[in-house]
């Protein structure tokens, strides 16, 4: 495995990661904001409106940063790949086809718990300006904030996975569905403005996942709503915030 594969591997990723975070924030953006008019500070007085793009463009810069960061941490992996380093596989009948999909809820789970922790971690005082603050710029969140880390959070966050590959047998496709499920899971829950539904399959997903109205109040409150995808870390541990139930 030589350097320049590596600096390959890095500059197509780098790509790959920009390009998935524009499509996806920005199709929602497109969809919910434009067409759907469901943002209340894009409807608002032009002051509101001029601060919700300046708070978005930083977002973006921010953004591109951690997409860099990102691919650094994918280069790795897979140069750790070539290398013979990790547990990831090609051939689906090595584990069975049934751990594909078990091997994907643990690792959401894992991750949830990883996130939750780390997550709470990064708002004591002591840290929270050198990691954290600058995701918590945007007071409204908007579905391009869902990739705005400052540098140590963005490699914090993404070494989960690096270790997570070296540890456990992963295929690939598992790998992809997690990091898919992962960015589609953080541009929902920063859209902004709050979704429910009053079906009871809504209301009980909602008990149980973490979602747009959770992360709407943590933007605002800082102390309630620390987990990625479940409920379970913030019922256990209260830090769920009673009027979201």
């Amino acid at each position: 495995m030589s350097d320049y594969s590596f600096w390959l591997y890095w500059f197509i990723l780098s790509g790959a990661i920009l390009g998935r975070y524009f499509l996806i924030a920005g199709g929602a953006h497109l969809v919910f904001y434009a067409w759907l008019g469901k943002s209340a500070a894009m409807r608002g007085k032009p002051s509101e409106r001029r601060l919700l793009w300046r708070s978005i463009h930083r977002d973006v810069k921010l953004s591109m940063i951690s997409a860099v960061i990102f691919a650094l941490c994918a280069a790795l992996i897979l140069s750790a790949y070539d290398l013979g380093l990790t547990r990831l596989y090609t051939n689906p009948q090595d584990h069975g086809l049934w751990y594909l999909g078990l091997s994907f809820v643990i690792v959401l789970m894992l991750q949830d718990t990883y996130f939750y922790f780390t997550h709470r971690l990064f708002h004591h005082p002591a840290i929270f300006k050198q990691i954290h603050q600058g995701h918590h710029r945007s007071t409204h969140p908007t579905p391009w904030t869902s990739f705005a880390f400052d540098p140590p959070e963005a490699f914090i966050q993404a070494f989960f996975l690096v270790v997570i590959v070296l540890i456990m047998p992963l295929h690939f496709a598992t790998l992809a569905a997690v990091l898919t499920t992962m960015t589609l899971w953080s541009v929902l829950n920063h859209l902004g403005f709050e979704r429910s539904s009053s079906s009871a399959i809504g209301a009980w997903l909602g008990r149980s996942l973490i979602g747009p109205r959770h992360h709407l109040i943590h933007h605002r409150q800082y102390k309630v709503h620390y987990g990625l995808y479940f409920t379970f870390w913030d019922k256990l541990l209260g830090t769920q915030d009673p009027k979201s139930h």
